[in-house]
């Protein structure tokens, strides 16, 4: 007993019950993932909806085989395909409205185009011509990102901002399982839930971080349980079943809109190719692996469903693979031009006010161009 509790001067009290801020019982995911197809909740999904997705899975699956064969032929210097994973792609690029912004990792070029970027456009990074080859703010897409996860930060912010504005615009981040190991998507995550922005993650778990498995990556029950810590419900849906995507994320924008603040879904999903042309994947994971998922492939859930309802038939289905044909001969032929690219555009968008260290460079490189073409022109004559 210290000197004061002798003479009566202390009395320790027990601390405040401790109360939790917010139920996390809602927050919780599903333990299963959410699923549509095959199931009595397909008889409610708008018949007109599920042809849409239908088209643009078919276009999507013969766009990542066409841009797979181009970087075979030396037209694009990389490709990260997103076959097995379609019906991520598109359901994200359909869930927003045109006044809402997307932001995709580099392998979201699927989404991109769905979202109504050209296709040439959308692999101009992949090319290696330009950084971005589309203006973002006409289609409301943000650059590709290459490095991980930090694209979502900026989701975090534009919604924010867009919010503190007065607009009604919802931000859609897409991220693989990857991207949640990266110090960025917990700073995102943490950022959103405290502004309580209007903001969707979208994780793409497709049980692989080029060769890691997720095991190696979390021993989190599921990833969308990761939200729980933030303050932000999670959603676990099958990543392959369109419907029950596009339904998920339309709740989770439709909620971000109304002032709900964020949410975390995970899409549980398989990357059928290998992470880009440059890796060999026999190497981490076997072909049966790989068969087990195809047997579940987003195209064909959504083929059997439309077909077991008499809402598809021989005439519609080839229709949309002459749609994709067509798409996939024009990226081909226009692939197959070489870019017109001049040095000069190097300090173009550098600076909206060039600095005189740039402008500096920007005349020595037209000189040495200058100096370059007199001695071609003097060798000619």
């Amino acid at each position: 007993m210290t000197v004061m509790e002798q003479r009566g001067a202390y009395r320790p009290t027990p601390p405040p019950a401790w109360k939790p801020r917010t139920d996390p019982a809602p927050l919780l995911p599903d333990t299963e993932p959410y699923r549509v197809l095959g199931t009595d909740a397909a008889a409610q999904a708008d018949p007109e909806l599920l042809r849409r997705l239908y088209a643009q899975l078919v276009r999507g699956r013969r766009y990542n085989v066409q841009a797979t064969a181009l970087t075979k032929q030396g037209r694009l210097a990389v490709y990260p395909s997103s076959t097995g994973q379609e019906a991520c792609e598109v359901a994200a690029a359909l869930a927003l409205q045109e006044r809402d912004w997307l932001f995709p990792s580099y392998r979201d070029t699927l989404a991109v185009v769905a979202r109504g970027v050209d296709p040439v456009e959308a692999l101009t990074l992949l090319r290696g011509d330009w950084h971005t080859g589309y203006d973002p703010y006409e289609h409301r897409v943000a650059p590709l990102s290459t490095p991980l996860a930090t694209q979502l930060p900026h989701a975090v912010g534009l919604a924010h901002a867009a919010r503190l504005k007065g607009d009604d615009v919802v931000a859609l981040a897409m991220v693989g399982d990857g991207g949640t190991s990266e110090g960025d998507f917990h700073e995102a995550l943490n950022f959103a839930a405290v502004w309580q922005a209007p903001v969707v993650f979208l994780v793409q778990n497709n049980g692989f971080a080029i060769s890691v498995p997720l095991a190696k990556q979390t021993a989190a029950p599921s990833l969308a349980h990761k939200a729980v810590g933030y303050g932000m419900p999670g959603r676990l849906v099958d990543g392959n079943d369109a419907a029950a995507v596009h339904e998920v994320l339309t709740d989770a924008v439709r909620r971000a809109r109304e002032g709900g603040g964020p949410t975390l879904v995970e899409a549980v999903t398989y990357r059928i190719e290998a992470h880009t042309n440059a890796d060999d994947a026999t190497r981490y994971r076997g072909d049966a692996e790989v068969e087990t998922w195809r047997e579940h492939d987003p195209i064909q859930l959504l083929e059997r469903e439309l077909t077991a309802r008499g809402l598809l038939d021989e005439d519609t289905k080839q229709s949309a693979r002459d749609a994709a044909e067509t798409m996939a001969a024009d990226l081909r032929a226009r692939m197959n031009q070489d870019a017109v690219l001049d040095p000069m555009d190097l300090f173009a968008h550098v600076y909206a006010e060039p600095t005189p260290q740039l402008r500096e460079q920007q005349a020595l490189l037209r000189a040495e161009l200058e100096a370059e073409h007199a001695d071609r022109e003097g060798t000619h004559r």
